[in-house]
């Protein structure tokens, strides 16, 4: 199954949050903080605008990104994890 995001929709695979604390204190797994980074594996066209256009994203696939901690749509394909996120729930793009 694969999954193609619509509209100015964003599918993103997160990133892990760090097992260790800056200081080398190792986090217990109820303690690790939900990923607010992830890479972009999908894009969807764009919005759709009234004149019947859709501009392009300013994100593509491979870019990593930031956004909010509860933003977008937890789904699972074969076992991994992704966020559906609409691309101006976005924070940051990483360079």
């Amino acid at each position: 199954m694969a999954i193609k995001p619509l509209d100015d929709r964003v599918l993103i695979e997160p990133v892990e949050a760090e097992e260790k604390t800056p200081g080398g204190i190792v986090l217990p797994d109820t303690a690790k903080e939900k990923p607010m980074r992830g890479k972009i594996v999908a894009t969807g066209p764009g919005k759709l605008l009234e004149t019947g256009k859709r501009p392009e994203m300013t994100v593509k696939k491979g870019d990593q990104v930031i956004y909010g901690k509860y933003s977008g749509t937890e789904v699972k394909v074969k076992g991994k994890e992704y966020i559906i996120v609409r691309e101006s729930e976005l924070l940051a793009k990483v360079e």
